[in-house]
């Protein structure tokens, strides 16, 4: 487990603030727990670790998952089948959170659903994670789980996304602890062949109120794609196309070595 002396807040800023010492934008890979199966979850987590992430965003499996595109709804699906639940998803952080820090992606559902936001911000600290992002909890109806989650010194990280007005953007940079996701486009998760024009304007206006860092996700599908990222924003999040490396790859050990690949590459091109 981590440190007992940081919380999940304090590790989450020390991983952003060690990417920006070193001039780049934090490198977090997206992989959904219990996907192609547990086995290989836990094979992609260390070779996340082993190949230049400086975080992880870990999703949960769930069977509604209105954010998610094709790729990772089916990923959720395919791991539901092979009996991934919130216990075993925790396994998964638990196994690499004591070398660097791990955010849950969990629908509302998964946190009311077992036994409530304290109960799921213990089981979550307990497993070493840093945080939570909740997609289908807007901002006025978050309270109690911000709450649960800042008592067990964990980050509860919102969204902020194109079509988000800029005084309810302003209201959610308040509250936020950990970064603010900025969702590059209107849409589910899925890769892109390019970013939004109009994604380094909407990146500034949240970094001018924001007091966290600022990481982009949704349709970065490229190493060049990531660095695009990096030049504007504190960090790069990168999803369906490493769960699509996941689920072509036909082994644990094909898994591991096909994410780790493509992290190796993105980090020298962040760092580039």
């Amino acid at each position: 487990m981590p440190e007992a002396t940081l919380t999940g807040v304090e590790r989450i800023a020390v991983a952003f603030e060690a990417a920006r010492s070193e001039g780049r934008a934090a490198l977090m890979p997206y992989m959904m727990a219990g996907f192609p199966d547990h086995e290989s979850s836990l094979a992609i987590a260390a070779a996340y670790a082993d190949s230049g992430a400086d975080l992880i965003e870990l999703g949960v499996p769930f069977s509604d998952p209105l954010a998610d595109g094709p790729t990772i709804h089916a990923a959720a699906t395919a791991a539901l089948g092979a009996g991934a639940t919130l216990g075993s998803a925790l396994e998964v952080c638990g196994s690499v959170s004591d070398r660097l820090p791990v955010v849950l992606m969990a629908y509302v559902n998964m946190v009311l659903a077992h036994g409530g936001a304290a109960e799921f911000a213990r089981r979550a600290a307990a497993a070493g994670a840093a945080g939570a992002i909740v997609p289908d909890l807007p901002l006025g109806e978050a309270e109690e789980v911000r709450a649960a989650l800042a008592a067990a010194g964990l980050a509860l990280v919102p969204l902020v996304a194109p079509t988000t007005p800029p005084e309810r953007r302003a209201r959610i940079c308040a509250v936020a602890r950990g970064f603010v996701y900025v969702v590059s486009t209107v849409g589910t998760t899925g890769e892109r062949a390019e970013l939004p024009a109009a994604l380094a304007d909407l990146v500034a206006a949240t970094k001018a109120e924001s007091e966290v860092p600022v990481a982009v996700g949704f349709g970065i599908s490229t190493p060049e794609q990531a660095a695009e990222v990096g030049r504007v924003a504190d960090g790069a999040i990168v999803g369906s196309r490493l769960v699509r490396a996941a689920a072509e790859a036909g082994s644990p050990e094909a898994a591991a070595e096909a994410v780790g690949a493509f992290l190796r590459e993105t980090r020298v091109a962040l760092a580039g």
